[in-house]
């Protein structure tokens, strides 16, 4: 069982908490001739791919080696930019190495408000009262599980498509969350969770349920 991570959203549809757990680690190594078949561009201090597919290598990708040296920001680690590598023909054949960029705080906080207002649509287009909104979405390479308290919290966690039994593990971490957050004097209501007692309970129910399975919980 691969648990990529876990999420808890607020009432008010604000990320609390976070947890990547066993993200993979894509990387792709293609060796390119001169011209370069897609387009890269500087974003967030990074060499992006910004058009153009191939082999793996997505829109979005970040730049990482060229030739196996590595690159930080816009530059290789000898000191020379990157685009101006790029554009010297003589240089070619190039090896680059590209890797699926990770998602920053900020993005898993506008992630975190757009789940919110799909849970309440999902609610409202049910054709019987009480809907219980969003509890699998599934899509082919993960499946996110979500359970929702009477008073409005989500507990979310991102697993790999063949797994099931969630609905145990998320009342499990919904427990956790009473007794480490709730019990705690200094966590206020819809803040984020801080809590150290909180995020190693947590590291050690996701370890026990890959190592053992869900039935162990």
């Amino acid at each position: 069982m691969v648990i990529y991570g876990v999420y808890i959203v607020s009432k008010s549809g604000g990320l609390i908490f976070n947890h990547d757990h066993n993200l993979t680690k894509i990387e792709t190594e293609k060796t390119f001739s001169f011209p370069l078949d897609i387009q890269l561009q500087c974003e967030n201090k990074k060499v992006v791919v910004a058009f153009g597919q191939r082999d793996g290598i997505m829109v979005g990708h970040v730049l990482t080696a060229v030739n196996g040296i590595p690159v930080t920001g816009q530059q290789l680690d000898d000191g020379r930019d990157v685009f101006d590598v790029l554009k010297t023909q003589e240089l070619f054949p190039l090896n680059l190495k590209f890797e699926r960029p990770k998602m920053t705080t900020n993005e898993k906080i506008f992630l975190a408000s757009m789940f919110y207002p799909l849970f309440a649509i999902a609610s409202q287009l049910s054709p019987e009262p009480r809907s219980s909104g969003i509890e699998v979405l599934e899509a082919d390479t993960f499946k996110l599980h979500c359970f929702q308290t009477l008073t409005g919290v989500k507990f979310i966690v991102v697993v790999e498509p063949n797994q099931g039994g969630m609905d145990v593990l998320l009342k499990r971490i919904y427990e956790l969350y009473a007794d480490y957050a709730l019990k705690n004097p200094f966590y206020s209501l819809e803040m984020p969770i801080r809590c150290e007692l909180f995020d190693t309970n947590l590291q050690i129910l996701l370890e026990q349920v890959e190592k053992t399975g869900i039935s162990s919980v």
